[in-house]
């Protein structure tokens, strides 16, 4: 009796609470979903203390333990952070959201951000900013935003207001325009408010990136070198535009022979260059070899073999269309929901319907299960695009280079080899170190 009697309250309840609850529920629960996975991966690292047989030969146990480390305090500051954000969502529900939400966001993420750059970037060898530069970059990031933000979200709402029926095909369209135009405009005029670029110096480098662009028909208008070495030594490689004008971007601490990290590794050795081979210890010359930083111009080649493989597989443009189609969707979603008063009364707006409140509720909380199935799937295609982008290298003739590649990058960048398997399907975008490596070894001496 006494259990019937529960849920008739239950049932009693206002639409309003019910709504509410049911958010507030879906929200911990996928919270504590994550929490298990983070468990998981980090019994991972506890318990693996040695390096992987299919590793020994190519990984040195010392890497292997830094990384180790590296990963450990990594999920330690996730668990922390992430338990901060999710109460910080219940706290601050709907004027706090509307009024200080940017301004509040930045400043309570400002310590964790901190905490992250300047205690375990920092720990692991991994941070290159100054405290000044690291201050003077965020509040440089947030003007940026608000310059892009305002007038991007006043014109939404406008088109909203005056789109009638079929407003959310306007506003569909409006931020298909608006995605288009930032991601043309993003490498020319907003990354180098942040960044160095420098055209790649003429070359052998630069000669065979062209030569491989041109083998497979790519529109490669330029290729240059950003300083990413003086925020961070993490690496990457990235090429953008549209129709014929693609530029590729690589990031100095790539490239063996541009990275700063490199020479000063070399001058910390205390080893200068000696035209007879005479004067270095063997030791020496092996701890610095050890220690380098970034890939051979063969293992560069590899690398943009496989990105350039997401274009010519069409990669690029599928995730384009499945990104607009997902936001049609929503914008129809919305226009179907944005009309029900117990979605505002919900989060205490009893009086009015703001229509950004109502963006808010429904696009972060409402499509919240949507969200997070739409993610795990998109992770399942983002690990087959990878291997068909590896796939794409071997085709090219870069197996063997890529393979070497994937292992210094995995060593610079601290990456742990080893995943959870349930941990690695849900929250890995690109594959596992290990999987990556035995999908090539069969052809890596192609």
């Amino acid at each position: 009796m006494g259990m019937w009697a529960s849920l008739d309250a239950v049932w009693e309840m206002s639409a309003e609470k019910r709504i509410f609850g049911a958010v507030l529920l879906f929200s911990w629960t996928v919270y504590l979903w994550e929490t298990f996975l983070a468990r998981r991966q980090r019994r991972i690292y506890k318990t693996t203390t040695h390096v992987p047989l299919e590793l020994g030969q190519i990984m040195d146990s010392e890497t292997f333990e830094k990384s180790r480390l590296y990963q450990l305090d990594k999920s330690t500051f996730s668990f922390w952070s992430g338990l901060y954000s999710e109460v910080e969502g219940t706290i601050t529900q709907s004027l706090v959201f509307l009024l200080l939400a940017t301004l509040f966001s930045a400043l309570t993420g400002l310590p964790w951000s901190l905490y992250n750059t300047f205690v375990i970037e920092e720990k692991h060898g991994f941070n290159q900013q100054t405290l000044g530069f690291f201050m003077k970059d965020a509040i440089k990031k947030f003007i940026v935003t608000q310059c892009i933000l305002l007038p991007v979200s006043s014109l939404l709402l406008y088109i909203i207001k005056i789109g009638g029926d079929y407003f959310f095909i306007y506003a569909w369209l409006f931020t298909l325009v608006v995605s288009l135009v930032l991601v043309t405009i993003y490498a020319d005029y907003i990354a180098p408010l942040f960044d160095k670029f420098t055209p790649l110096p003429e070359g052998k480098l630069k000669q065979e990136i062209e030569i491989m662009a041109k083998s497979i028909d790519f529109p490669l208008t330029k290729v240059y070198v950003v300083q990413g070495s003086k925020r961070s030594s993490h690496s990457n490689a990235y090429f953008y535009g549209f129709f014929k004008n693609k530029r590729i971007v690589l990031f100095d601490t790539l490239l063996e022979e541009y990275s700063v990290l490199n020479k000063d590794i070399q001058e910390e050795s205390g080893m200068e260059p000696c035209n007879d081979g005479e004067g270095d210890s063997e030791e020496i010359k092996a701890k610095v070899k050890n220690k380098k930083q970034g890939c051979k111009n063969e293992e560069v080649l590899a690398v943009l073999g496989h990105e350039l493989g997401h274009w010519k597989l069409g990669h690029t443009v599928k995730n384009i269309i499945i990104s607009q189609m997902n936001s049609f969707l929503c914008f129809f979603l919305f226009a179907v929901l944005i009309g029900r008063k117990e979605l505002f009364v919900a989060f205490g707006f009893y009086d009015s319907q703001p229509t950004l409140i109502g963006l808010l509720i429904i696009f972060q909380f409402i499509f919240s299960p949507y969200n997070e199935v739409l993610s795990f799937c998109l992770t399942v295609l983002s690990r087959r695009f990878e291997f068909q982008a590896d796939a794409f290298a071997k085709k090219l003739g870069k197996a063997k280079d890529l393979y070497s590649a994937l292992i210094k990058l995995n060593k610079d960048n601290l990456g742990f080899p080893v995943s959870d398997w349930l941990f690695s399907m849900w929250h890995y975008s690109h594959p596992p170190l290990l999987e990556r490596l035995q999908a090539l070894k069969n052809s890596k001496q192609d």
